[in-house]
């Protein structure tokens, strides 16, 4: 979908295996994740809230803008602040992502 001259984002129903594990815990694994990807970022994985151990995360008061996709809202571990992110209320073109984590440092897990 082209969002604005030059600038496309993507989403997709991924069937990647990835996982993110922090000081050796695994805090979200799915072999579900949406893929985004989007013009100058790197692919984004969003878990759905069931392969999240949401238990672990706490709210977070920073929020950011997206002209494209809308208000994040992040959550954060006690030694990872805003470590996870999510647009509870995404613009239209990106809906699939309601309620869905990304986390910065996800890894694909090899077949």
């Amino acid at each position: 979908m082209t969002m604005a001259a030059g600038h496309r984002i993507t989403v997709e129903q991924g069937t990647e295996h990835v996982r993110v594990v922090r000081d050796g815990q695994v805090v979200a694994e799915s072999r579900a994740p949406l893929v985004l990807r989007e013009t100058g970022c790197p692919v984004r994985y969003y878990l759905p809230p069931q392969d999240v151990r949401t238990e672990l995360l706490t709210p977070s008061d920073t929020t950011t803008h997206c002209p494209f996709k809308g208000d994040a809202s992040y959550w954060s571990l006690p030694d990872a602040p805003d470590l996870v992110w999510g647009y509870p209320t995404p613009k239209a073109e990106v809906a699939q992502v309601k309620d869905h984590f990304c986390f910065y440092d996800t890894e694909v897990v090899a077949a």
